[in-house]
């Protein structure tokens, strides 16, 4: 479920006449789940550079101020999305830190039990613990986001979802059955979503970035070599670029 990128047709000509498109992303409000490590770190830095206002979360206090700290501009918001209590709490400070809400990234998520392992030896608490992360965490954010999405689509500043999806989320791997399991339930819930939304102008992507070079990576296959990987950074400006496409399109002036 690769996604493929048409650069091309994303370079403005720069001998056409009248005003250069604005960055769609200039101002954008914008939060991206699991934000300190990997490609939610890349999608931090890649929005901050694009001139968007970023709240990011994460589960660990120290790290999320860490990375607050290394990055003026973001607002790092603690917490679990994989906790039911802790969803109201985030949706909250994200709409309050930012003053609304445009785009939503879930990015956050669990491999279930590590090392891989067959789904015969899958612990229940393992497989529940992927579910939580991986869709029942998007689902309760998205839906407590939801009103700040509409109105921003009411408004014409566009509303954006993105679920971070895996091959694994439609090719059935041994080891992965909860990772793969919840990404294909993410995957389908996504394009639920886009079916019941897109009339009121809030678009839903499911994408998958690839395989890269992430901690998360690293964990799943430790035999991997992070030379054939795919770096974080290139990931996320692709995502960009793919977030950027269901915009509106405005006009520098």
């Amino acid at each position: 479920m690769t996604v493929q990128f048409d650069q091309a047709a994303r370079i403005p000509d720069e001998n056409a006449n009248g005003p250069l498109p604005a960055d769609p992303f200039a101002g954008l409000r914008i939060a991206i789940t699991g934000g300190t490590s990997g490609l939610g770190l890349a999608l931090v830095q890649e929005f901050l550079a694009c001139g968007a206002r970023v709240a990011f979360i994460a589960r660990g206090r120290e790290l999320v101020q860490r990375v607050a700290r290394e990055h003026p501009g973001a607002h790092g918001i603690v917490g679990d999305v994989s906790a039911k209590n802790d969803i109201y709490p985030i949706a909250m400070q994200v709409i309050g830190e930012l003053g609304g809400h445009d785009v939503l990234i879930n990015h956050a998520s669990d491999l279930g039990p590590t090392p891989l392992t067959l789904l015969g030896d899958t612990p229940c608490e393992d497989l529940e613990r992927a579910l939580a992360t991986n869709v029942l965490g998007p689902f309760r954010l998205t839906k407590a986001l939801l009103g700040a999405l509409t109105a921003s689509a009411r408004e014409g500043r566009g509303a954006v979802v993105l679920n971070i999806s895996s091959d694994a989320a439609v090719n059935a791997y041994p080891r992965w059955g909860a990772y793969g399991a919840s990404k294909a339930a993410l995957h389908h819930l996504t394009r639920i979503w886009n079916e019941e939304l897109a009339a009121q102008g809030v678009h839903f992507l499911s994408l998958d970035p690839g395989d890269m070079d992430t901690p998360m990576h690293a964990l799943a296959v430790p035999e991997a070599d992070p030379a054939t990987l795919k770096r974080p950074e290139v990931a996320a400006h692709e995502l960009a670029d793919a977030i950027r496409g269901s915009l509106p399109v405005r006009t520098a002036v």
